[in-house]
């Protein structure tokens, strides 16, 4: 643009917070509402918004064909804090913000909620226009939308150049505060609706028009205490209870400081510290920092307990983790509902019926305190349960008022939970919500120990030579039975009447995970690397080097360094170290004496398809997915996800995609159920 050019003429306006809807209105009658959703379509809320006062049902004066108007619905705060008030006593529940307020009450489905609620609107654009000779520039269309009779803010102005713009935007934050409805901004428009043309879109936004957005707003206030919350995966996340602020249109009484790391990082936050809050995004609060230079003498240090505040079991946090976990399980109340419905999930228990609404009445109203609950319920507890969800929510139904209470439902139930009672020992182990064991650790689990007996009395070493287990599986594994409550639930459960339909003996091939030479190299002794030992192994047994200690004089002749050997020395000094090396020799002792006898020849016959990776793929004929994958694997094969060249099969069926042209494309063999069947039969008569 030359010197010589006239300036550019600005609109400033201000940037709402609230919900962005559009109105057409036909010959000067509201015909349609909807929310702007992505840009090009929305959510028809026409009866919703015809009962907002602000909106006019019918324009004043001479109005188009067609105009349709963009605005924004939203509510003042102190129309809020009104509402909130008035709800609080009716025991109705209060809305969390202003923005919150106007979008979910536009969004109602019942009209006469949304009438309710005091909202308001102002226009700030148009969309189609027909049958209307344009004003030349958009402060004259707001102008023209006011004459219409449409609500348009009264803090908006005419500018030419950078300054001008700068300024209202000082001049709007000083005024932000006295504002009864909430802005996060402010917005400039090129003026002139011909320029606006000219410029035009870029994807949905327009090139003509920018926003200039306020950093969230802060506030100081004190922090009262430090509470912990434990969520339904059994996270331990710290909670500052705070001196009540208004920062931000709200009133902030609380915020999630995340875990320990973010405390300290925040400045190592105390009780009684002086902090900066604001609200993150202008929506959630969030504590910034401490201001250190008011810190009081008496200021109590956070320090992440040791234990669950709810149910009292320790508390672990992996390395490497952010996160402080609650290891009580679903002994442990705040987690319980969630562990209920995990342990009942499809592929662990497969209770079929137990839903998360059933789970959540029965944990509410104390029927199950934990899963072996679950079998000592009756009918007449589950029917209960249900007139008291009713009576509560005030739905019980017509026929029950009539004299009549339906029983099915809850028979069907019962049977689902009995039917649970025997199921495959992976199942089980998986079900029992251990921190990284999943479908296929369980199944590592059961394959090579056989029983839940000899998985909760493994120590973690013994457990972390086990295919596909390392060290952080092992250790949450021996966590998880180390914790005396999840013993308890275990027990109950198996007291209860649930029993493995397929336990076995160990693994024919334990006993060479079992050697000391893997053993040691697990321990995490620093510089006792695999080579060092299997040297350690030749040398001494671990029974014996838990005893006696180390023999410096005989592992110097067999050749290890003295560095390592100092290294073990000093690993065998620690608390509890020796203990743990007696328990693995005792509970490798078990082990190996509970391995399969051999056959004469002194080899141990191995399953069918050991060492087979099949890939399912398709509709089989007769049988279900799980169904194929659970025979597959009870005869010693791997069911893998995708096809590559260490595939062995694919099992293809109906509407088979992908994974089938794949197989070919390698020449991986194909093979429909029917071949399957007869491979598995085979394998069971040889």
């Amino acid at each position: 643009m030359s010197e010589a050019a006239p300036p550019i003429e600005y609109a400033a306006e201000l940037k709402f917070d609230g919900l962005a809807i559009s109105l057409r209105y036909e010959n000067g009658v509201l015909v349609r509402g909807a929310t702007r959703g992505d840009g090009a379509t929305g959510e028809d809320v026409t009866q919703n918004l015809r009962t907002l006062h602000q909106i006019p049902l019918r324009l004043n004066g001479d109005a188009p064909a067609v105009l349709e108007v963009r605005g924004e619905a939203y509510m003042r705060r102190d129309d809020l804090e009104r509402y909130n008030a008035a709800a609080a006593l009716r025991g109705d529940k209060t809305l969390v913000n202003p923005r919150n307020a106007a979008a979910g009450s536009i969004r109602q489905l019942d009209p006469a909620v949304a009438a309710s609620r005091p909202l308001c609107f102002f226009a700030y654009g148009l969309g189609a226009v027909d049958g209307w000779a344009l004003p030349d520039t958009h402060a004259g269309v707001l102008d023209a939308l006011a004459a219409f009779g449409l609500p348009v803010c009264e803090h908006r102005a005419v500018l030419q150049g950078g300054e001008a713009l700068v300024g209202f935007h000082r001049q709007v934050a000083a005024l932000r505060d006295k504002l009864p409805f909430d802005i996060d901004g402010v917005v400039y428009k090129v003026n002139s609706l011909e320029l606006q043309r000219r410029l035009g879109f870029r994807s949905r936004e327009p090139r003509w028009a920018v926003a200039h957005k306020y950093p969230p707003q802060e506030a100081l206030t004190v922090v009262e205490a430090i509470d912990i919350q434990v969520g339904r995966t059994g996270a331990l996340t710290p909670v500052a209870r705070l001196q009540p602020v208004f920062v931000g249109g709200v009133t902030v009484t609380n915020a999630t400081l995340h875990n320990a790391d973010e405390v300290e990082r925040k400045g190592g936050l105390c009780v009684g510290d002086t902090v900066i809050v604001r609200r993150a995004g202008d929506v959630i609060p969030e504590v910034l920092g401490v201001v250190a230079e008011r810190r009081p003498p008496d200021a109590r240090p956070f320090v992440m307990p040791e234990s669950c505040p709810v149910c009292g079991a320790h508390v672990v946090r992996e390395e490497g983790e952010a996160i402080t976990r609650c290891s009580g399980g679903f002994s442990c109340r705040a987690q319980r509902t969630q562990a209920i419905l995990h342990f009942a999930g499809r592929r662990m228990m497969d209770i079929e019926g137990l839903g998360e609404r059933y789970v959540e009445r029965l944990v509410e109203f104390d029927y199950i305190h934990g899963v072996a609950d679950l079998y000592r319920l009756t009918l007449d507890d589950l029917l209960e349960m249900k007139r008291r969800a009713d009576e509560r929510d005030g739905t019980v139904p017509e026929t029950v008022k009539a004299g009549q209470t339906p029983t099915r439902w809850a028979e069907n139930l019962l049977a689902g939970i009995a039917a649970s009672k025997s199921p495959k020992l992976a199942r089980l182990l998986f079900a029992l919500g251990i921190r990284h064991v999943g479908e296929t650790t369980a199944k590592t689990l059961a394959d090579w120990l056989g029983s839940v007996e000899r998985v909760r009395r493994a120590p973690a070493p013994l457990l972390a030579v086990l295919p596909d287990i390392g060290a952080t599986v092992a250790a949450a594994i021996a966590d998880f039975f180390a914790e005396e409550r999840n013993v308890t639930a275990v027990d109950a459960l198996l007291a209860a009447g649930v029993a493995p339909a397929d336990e076995h003996p160990p693994h024919s091939a334990l006993g060479e995970k079992l050697s000391w030479g893997e053993l040691y190299g697990v321990l995490g002794v620093p510089k006792l690397t695999p080579l060092r030992a299997r040297q350690l192994a030749a040398v001494v047994d671990g029974a014996v080097l838990a005893a006696e200690g180390i023999n410096a004089a005989a592992l110097s002749g067999a050749g290890m360094p003295g560095e390592v050997i100092d290294a073990l020395g000093d690993w065998l000094q620690q608390p509890g170290k020796r203990g743990l090396l007696a328990g693995v020799a005792t509970r490798r002792a078990e082990l190996l004496a509970a391995l399969p006898a051999q056959s004469a020849d002194g080899a141990v016959p191995a399953p069918s398809l050991a060492g087979k990776t099949f890939v399912l793929t398709g509709t089989l004929p007769t049988l279900k997915r799980d169904q194929a994958k659970d025979m597959i694997e009870a005869a010693g094969g791997k069911v893998s996800g995708s096809v590559s060249k260490k595939t062995d099969y694919v099992v293809a069926g109906e509407e088979a995609g992908s994974k089938l042209e794949k197989a070919l494309e390698l020449g991986v063999p194909v093979i429909d159920e029917a071949e399957l069947l007869r491979i598995l039969d085979k394998g069971e008569k040889e």
